[in-house]
């Protein structure tokens, strides 16, 4: 575990998906212990790496609108579906 500065605005999901594209592997969450301090699981080799990235995250905190495939899924539909109810 290695301690970075915590981002202002952290979003623990977003944050990985970051550090994935980023190319850093992480195994456990981010963890926030007892006294504020932000740990991650990388190797040291990916400390600088994970440090540009934590330092540029901006995480939001509000849930992103979901697709309109999403949506149908969430009914049970797909645009395919969508497009034969309408005759398209």
């Amino acid at each position: 575990m290695i301690k970075f500065d915590k981002p202002i605005k952290l979003n623990g999901v977003e944050l990985l998906a970051e550090l994935n594209a980023a190319g850093v592997k992480i195994s456990t969450p981010p963890f926030i212990d007892g006294n504020g301090d932000f740990w991650l699981d990388v190797s040291d080799k990916d400390k600088t790496k994970t440090a540009n990235v934590v330092a540029n995250h901006n995480g939001t905190t509000i849930a992103p609108e979901p697709t309109i495939e999403q949506k149908l899924a969430s009914v049970g539909l797909n645009v395919g579906d969508l497009k034969a109810a309408l005759g398209l």
